[in-house]
């Protein structure tokens, strides 16, 4: 019955998904959904950001482990992301009216830094979305009881999550994730209270967690403890802000105070429902001791599904199941579209810059087509578990593309070669200290990340070098002009000439 249900859940997931891409035209509707998306539409969007592998595998995992001291990237900082993202992509870029991250840093700066982000930004999305893919094979291994392998899982996974996305791209995206949200919350709190009554009821299950130390946050020892705690929140919180899923999940909104609401939302909701998943894998340490306790030390990652499959009825397995695709499904979509589109509009335009809009709707599909392929073979490949690779994922934008983001935005005497000096100087030292520097004191990206912010500035105020100008004696001028003219033009910015 369970994989009878899996199957057709999978089955009405992509009807519902190939049905909505319908209505895609354009790439505008490929990228962003048009721009048309209500408020519960981007919050769900929103929410399914992060609620995918990571936030039902790898951060329970990770707590029953080191506690709440070992999730200060997620929940805390991603949470914390979304919030900062939400103030500033619906405040300040929504009105851009553009369709990628890399789009603003041509706007603001030059072509140059507009393709060495974007290189950032897409390689970035490897270890992220191969942990939704690693993922989904470990879920299909799980329910078919080792019928299918993990790597067959994956994938059969990524071919699903492909489907739908390629014909579809952000509005299939944004419709499914509103769908599948309430099958999340729903399976969730459900399995969390079948899960509580088989422990005696929740404030059991907390109390044996801070007797056990789990719920100590903050660290106790010195700046050897608390340099890598600040590392990690300061990778997922930052990090992942210059993130293009994050940003087209933020401007799918159909306004800008849409947008700015629906991230709030979203970051509440996931804030709050991360919890269950790590309550019900502490949970599994209370029902039975001896067998979860040595998965644990073998493999802490399949802690929380084998609890379901081992203790509860098919029904609540069901509804678990259907919740964790959900989530997965809906994570792993938009993270496969958002590099495939920042890759076709900032770097492959570039190269064709006289591509027509429905020429270039190709090029973004074989694009995605092109990535499934990348990160399917990263994450058969790969032996890390799905919290450190998602983790890992935001090292080279924190070092790279955020001091050029957010210095852009708000330094109006930040410069390209200021730009171009934190991109180098920021991911070269990050590189550098990870690849010959066994256990550094300091962990590489937070030293990535103060040499770009140093580096942006000593860069933007010495004397510019001939042919690092910005696009204009002042650039801000040239983003609020263009703001401007999209309040009367809505045509997405493209560089292709007009019919």
């Amino acid at each position: 019955m369970l994989i009878w249900f899996v199957v057709i859940y999978l089955f009405a997931s992509i009807g519902i998904g190939l049905f909505v891409a319908t209505r895609v035209h354009n790439s505008k509707d490929f990228a962003v959904a048009g721009r048309s998306l209500p408020l519960p539409v981007v919050a769900a969007t929103v929410f399914a950001t992060w609620f995918g592998a990571e936030a039902v595998f790898g951060v329970s995992a990770t707590f029953v482990k080191e506690g709440l001291r070992g999730v200060v990237a997620d929940p805390f900082g991603a949470s914390l992301c979304l919030v900062i993202a939400g103030l500033f992509y619906g405040g300040m870029l929504y009105k851009l009216n553009i369709l990628t991250l890399g789009d603003y840093f041509r706007l603001r700066f030059n072509r140059t830094v507009e393709v060495l982000t974007t290189l950032c930004i897409v390689t970035s999305y490897l270890g992220w979305v191969s942990a939704q893919i690693k993922a989904l094979g470990l879920i299909f291994n799980i329910v078919t009881q080792d019928v299918v392998s993990t790597p067959v899982g994956m994938v059969i996974g990524a071919l699903i999550v492909l489907t739908y996305t390629t014909f579809g791209g952000m509005l299939s995206v944004a419709i499914l994730d509103f769908v599948q949200l309430g099958v999340i919350m729903g399976g969730m709190l459900y399995i969390g209270q079948v899960v509580a009554g088989l422990t005696g009821g929740v404030d059991i299950v907390v109390n044996h967690a801070a007797a056990a130390g789990k719920l100590d946050f903050f660290p106790q020892g010195g700046v050897i403890e608390w340099l890598p705690f600040i590392a990690a929140w300061v990778t997922m919180m930052l990090g992942s802000v210059p993130q293009q899923d994050v940003f087209q999940r933020v401007t799918s909104a159909k306004s800008a105070r849409v947008a700015l609401y629906a991230s709030l939302i979203g970051a509440a909701l996931y804030f709050c429902f991360t919890f269950i998943p790590m309550f019900i894998a502490y949970s599994a340490t209370l029902i039975d001791p001896q067998r979860f306790n040595a998965l644990i030390a073998s493999d802490s990652q399949r802690v929380l599904p084998m609890l379901v499959l081992e203790h509860t009825p098919v029904f609540a397995q069901a509804i678990f199941f259907g919740a964790v695709l959900s989530a997965i499904m809906s994570c792993s979509s938009a993270t496969l579209l958002a590099p495939s589109v920042a890759f076709s509009e900032n770097i492959v335009r570039n190269l064709l810059p006289r591509l027509g809009d429905h020429a270039f709707l190709r090029v973004m599909r074989l694009t995605l087509v092109g990535f499934t392929l990348v990160v399917l073979l990263f994450a058969l490949n790969s032996d890390a578990s799905i919290f450190k690779m998602v983790e890992n994922s935001y090292k080279i934008t924190l070092a790279g593309a955020f001091v050029p983001l957010f210095l852009g935005a708000f330094w109006k005497r930040a410069t390209t070669q200021g730009a171009l000096a934190a991109i180098v100087g920021g991911v070269g030292s990050w590189l550098l200290i990870e690849g010959l520097v066994a256990e550094p004191l300091i962990p590489p990206q937070l030293i990535g990340f103060g040499i770009s912010l140093g580096a942006m500035v000593v860069g933007s105020l010495l004397p510019q070098r001939i042919g690092l100008a910005a696009p204009t004696a002042d650039p801000h001028a040239r983003l609020h002009h263009h703001a401007a003219a999209q309040t009367h033009h809505v045509e997405p910015l493209h560089r292709h000439p007009p019919r």
